[in-house]
């Protein structure tokens, strides 16, 4: 009985025993001609200079550039194309993709059927896309360095990670800027996007129709939109830094059943955007210095919001609505930095319920040049009308059990001075331009 299980052991191991290192030297066709003649589990050592693309793998090879090695596709097509199973890229420049958005030319393409491929330690430069993981299972992109494009205008630029349809694909501690989003996620599932950096693009992560997901530690600086979740649902949002980004730090628009926790957002128009957005968990994130902390549409229903602090934002929250919503869960509400509290008992807890926005407010969102009556005595009287018999304000939003004490969510030194550099950023801009319009743009 132990003959068979040996052999099998032998059979399994010989493919390995097999595998060589194959040193491959700059030249005209020599990477593909290498990659022709190789078999699987080899390793091609490629020498410093410049390997012309473009280049396909379709076999289980892992490809090693040390550094040194550049792949210059010359502005046509895909630069590195991968069709088998079990590929590895690392230590390798790709530059130059085709400038075709429509054929999705890119760095590195992952096609349908080439499932477990690593791409780790790559420096991508000039490309339409910079890794276009396209149907393969279970991809890994790790410590790339993607550098987009700026010769164009934002919207016909190439993304830095195109996901589509690939089940378990992992991106983690990438850096990208320049070019259209960070990662566009499109009709996946089970993905995970964690510890990646992105700036000066229009969105950091843009989700669409991408479920069961993870989107967690990443940090966005100075991009038109932090991070949107679109028509996706069971995505788990943590610990994500948005910093400065122009129009809003994070965008929930038809997404359902997610878990928000942990995000610090700062200095955006609005720090969260909440439409069509149901059964959601908010909690524990710090809203700061921005416009508007949360605006929050009466077409979301069942969300709970609890232990989130809400710290120096010129309009805590907009909302217009003819009903209360309650933004307390098991006796635990949010922290107001505008809220006058009082905690005679010292349970950490106000003694008063807070409501961050009146009848005023509504007036106000909806007719702006009502803003001239400010000063009024007229409106005077009915803030103080308000204040004074609760039962006269409107439906919104409303806190029981307002908190104390905000959260604090630290941002990392590196990371604060990369913030402060871009802090005035959006200021300086004396003309919208619609094509960035995050609300309209997908």
């Amino acid at each position: 009985m132990q003959l068979p299980r040996i052999l099998l052991m032998f059979l399994l191991l010989a493919p390995m025993a097999q595998a060589r290192d194959i040193p491959v030297q700059a030249g005209a066709d020599s990477l593909q001609q290498a990659i022709l003649a190789a078999s699987a589990g080899d390793v091609l050592i490629l020498g410093p200079g410049t390997y012309p693309g473009p280049v396909e793998i379709d076999r289980p090879l892992t490809l090693d550039g040390g550094g040194k090695a550049v792949i210059d596709g010359n502005y046509k097509g895909t630069v590195v194309t991968i069709t088998g199973d079990d590929v590895t890229l690392k230590g390798l420049e790709v530059t130059r993709s085709g400038t075709v958005n429509q054929f999705l030319d890119a760095g590195i393409k992952v096609m349908k059927g080439a499932d477990r491929a690593l791409i780790e330690n790559n420096t991508l430069t000039d490309n339409m896309h910079g890794i276009d993981i396209h149907g393969g299972i279970d991809a890994v992109a790790r410590n790339n360095t993607i550098i987009g494009r700026q010769n164009a205008h934002m919207i016909e630029r190439g993304n830095g990670f195109y996901v589509w349809n690939s089940p378990g694909a992992v991106i983690e501690n990438n850096a990208v800027r320049y070019g259209r989003d960070g990662i566009f996620s499109n009709a996946s599932k089970k993905d995970t996007y964690r510890n990646n950096l992105f700036r000066d693009l229009r969105f950091a992560v843009h989700y669409m129709y991408t479920s069961d997901s993870e989107v967690s530690g990443n940090i966005s600086i100075g991009n038109h939109l932090g991070l949107a979740i679109m028509f996706s649902d069971r995505v788990v949002v943590k610990d994500n830094l948005s910093l400065y980004d122009r129009s809003h730090g994070l965008m929930l628009n038809f997404a359902n059943k997610s878990d928000i926790s942990g995000n610090l957002v700062r200095g955006a128009e609005k720090c969260t955007f909440i439409y069509n957005a149901n059964r959601n968990l908010i909690v524990g994130n710090r809203f700061e210095g921005c416009d508007i902390g949360i605006h929050f549409t009466a077409g979301s229903e069942k969300n709970a919001l609890t232990e989130n602090a809400f710290v120096g934002n010129r309009e805590q929250v907009k909302y217009v609505g003819t009903r209360d919503i309650e933004w307390s869960l098991e006796g635990r509400g949010n922290y107001w930095s505008d809220h006058p509290a009082f905690d005679l008992n010292g349970d950490g807890l106000a003694d008063s319920p807070f409501r961050p926005n009146d009848l005023m407010d509504s007036i106000l969102w909806s007719q702006p040049s009502a803003s001239l009556l400010l000063g009024s005595p007229a409106v005077q009287l009915i803030r103080w009308s308000q204040a004074s018999f609760p039962a006269t304000m409107p439906g919104g939003v409303v806190d029981s059990h307002p908190l104390m004490a905000p959260i604090d969510i630290a941002v990392p030194a590196e990371i604060a001075q990369m913030a402060a550099d871009v802090a005035d950023r959006w200021q300086k801009v004396t003309l919208d331009d619609p094509e960035l319009d995050a609300e309209t743009t997908h």
